[in-house]
């Protein structure tokens, strides 16, 4: 009964929220109020449990990643596809989906899960697989330093039961597989498995000390280093190349954007481990399939997502911390493209923005920024200024950005780096414009 109550509340104020136009995760505020262990409740069912994906950068895209794979090869996958990653996202999406006696009917449940809010989760819901991407500086001003961030990632991976997957190139990630590993030696559980990169890509991913502080000693070679489950060893264009248990496999790839190739590593070495723990009751696939399903994958809203408007490709490239903002820089040639940069403060990018003043913005100085916008968008412009990089119009309202923006790149290739609420403000009034995918 009591499920049954908070489902049909849940989904009620589910279709006022939208009808007033907006709130998505209200009606799991609401349910998270009246009743608490819903989440636990709905959740517990999955035959294969709950995938946990956490870390700085790159959530989102893996996370679209391993659903997308997971539906690919045949199971009924539960997600929040919103990327509203706080526990009241994730309580909305079961409203969302659950039935009227609060069921949710999958195999699997896959979530992306802030690294602060995912305390709230584990508190409730114990996660049998959790990928740990990576930890940058990011939102500081949430978390007050990066070894905080990383102590959170480390209480996701102590409640997870089954498998932990983590990033061997990440410092703080990788400890906190060896830390994973010294705790589980008694018993066996969870396992730690690791994804990675060969040595010549190392400088392409630099993790937080390398971004600030430079590569310390030389890696050891590729030969003396421990093979692990998946290595991204080669970038193409649109394709990739991935060590996978030993054998070399190329594949094409939808995935825009230098991160979203090595996350499809991530996801990939996730996605094993799922089939590898449900073996007595689905058909794990070949890695061949995998990689079929893999290269099907579009990028998800507002991560290289890719519009049409006026007749031209509009490119929309979330920016939300030094490292990302720098890898977005680098993943897309900015010659014969109309830039804009859309640069937020609310509570959901951070509110301290001093971090733009680590990125170098020397690949944007040929082709200049057509428009700065944002509530930090003076910010911005001084930025740029500073990197001798031109531009033009400096507009703090979104609406009026866009149209100027629209006015002074007609004809050509657009591209948008913007922070989240940026986007998602923008993302809406492009919808009034063109085709944007319903989120």
């Amino acid at each position: 009964m009591r499920d049954f109550l908070s489902a049909v509340v849940g989904k009620a104020v589910r279709v006022l929220a939208r009808l007033r136009g907006g709130g998505s995760a209200l009606p799991g505020l609401v349910v998270e109020r009246i009743d608490p262990g819903f989440i636990a409740r709905a959740l517990s069912t999955l035959p294969l449990g709950v995938v946990a994906v956490s870390g700085t950068n790159g959530k989102t895209t893996t996370t679209k990643m391993i659903v997308e794979m997971l539906e690919d090869q045949g199971l009924k996958v539960f997600t929040n596809r919103t990327g509203s990653n706080f526990s009241r996202g994730v309580v909305a999406a079961i409203v969302g989906e659950c039935s009227l006696s609060g069921k949710l009917h999958a195999d699997v449940a896959v979530l992306e899960l802030d690294e602060a809010h995912a305390m709230y989760f584990i508190d409730r819901v114990q996660p049998r697989f959790t990928l740990l991407l990576n930890v940058l500086r990011d939102q500081l001003d949430r978390f007050g330093e990066i070894d905080t961030t990383a102590n959170y990632l480390q209480r996701i991976a102590d409640a997870t039961s089954d498998e932990v997957i983590v990033n061997r190139e990440d410092r703080h990630i990788a400890t906190i597989g060896e830390r994973t590993r010294q705790r589980a030696e008694p018993t066996g559980a969870p396992r730690v498995r690791e994804f990675g990169l060969v040595n010549d890509l190392l400088s392409t991913f630099p993790g937080d000390d390398d971004f600030y502080a430079g590569s310390a000693d030389p890696a050891p070679s590729d030969s003396e280093r421990p093979d692990v489950d998946v290595v991204l060893t080669a970038l193409g264009k649109r394709t990739a190349t991935f060590r996978i248990a030993g054998e070399a496999y190329e594949t094409p790839l939808l995935l825009e954007g230098l991160y979203n190739t090595y996350n499809a590593a991530a996801a990939l070495s996730t996605v094993r481990a799922v089939f590898d723990a449900a073996a007595d009751t689905y058909r794990a696939p070949t890695t061949e399939q995998l990689l079929d399903s893999l290269a099907q994958v579009r990028p998800a809203f507002g991560r290289g997502e890719r519009l049409e408007l006026d007749g031209q490709p509009l490119e929309l490239v979330l920016v939300k911390n030094p490292a990302g903002f720098k890898l977005g820089l680098a993943s897309f040639d900015a010659a014969d493209t109309g830039v804009m940069i859309a640069i937020n403060d609310q509570y959901a990018d951070g509110r301290d923005m001093s971090w733009l003043w680590d990125v170098e913005f020397d690949s944007l100085r040929e082709g200049g920024v057509a428009v700065v916008t944002g509530t930090r968008a003076w910010d911005m412009a001084l930025r740029l200024e500073h990197d001798d990089v031109e531009f033009g119009v400096v507009e703090e309202d979104l609406s009026r950005a866009l149209a100027a923006f629209r006015a002074s790149t007609h004809g050509q290739p657009r591209r948008i780096y913007c922070t989240y609420t940026a986007m998602l403000g923008l993302r809406k009034r492009l919808s009034e414009l063109t085709n944007v995918e319903e989120i």
